[in-house]
């Protein structure tokens, strides 16, 4: 007696495709949640190691208006960075900000706007408003 050999019928392939799909759907949005949570983590490292760099050839005597003017090159010189133009902008591509802080001018901030605003949408939906997250920073 001869068995017929059994083939996979179109509603089976389809159902298959369907839950390959579904699963791969939800993999892709834990992803996206992920890739912005690596984008932060990186973009916070920079701005300390940028500002540490900084600071040190500060430190040095150099005025600070010169090594803001020439971040690239003291970035450079220093031996700590391989690609100081990379190395100069945030997880997302974009430039970090560097300026003189206004309130004591013998030193700077690093910061980055897409940060922010990431930081800005995690306290949205963990539902802290800014006046709590300053009295947490505090």
């Amino acid at each position: 007696m001869r068995r017929k050999k059994r083939t996979l019928t179109l509603l089976e392939i389809m159902i298959v495709i369907v839950l390959i799909g579904l699963i791969g759907s939800v993999i892709g949005v834990n992803m996206k949640g992920s890739l912005e949570k690596g984008k932060a983590f990186k973009s916070e490292q920079a701005q300390q190691q940028i500002y540490d760099i900084l600071m040190l050839e500060v430190a040095r005597g150099m005025p600070i208006e010169q090594v803001l003017a020439n971040k690239e090159t003291v970035l450079a010189e220093s031996g700590l960075v391989k690609n100081p133009k990379q190395f100069l902008k945030d997880g997302w591509g974009v430039p970090f900000d560097i300026s003189i802080d206004g309130r004591t001018n013998d030193t700077f901030i690093v910061s980055s706007q897409k940060l922010k605003g990431y930081e800005q949408k995690r306290r949205e939906k963990l539902g802290i408003n800014s006046e709590e997250h300053q009295e947490v920073a505090q």
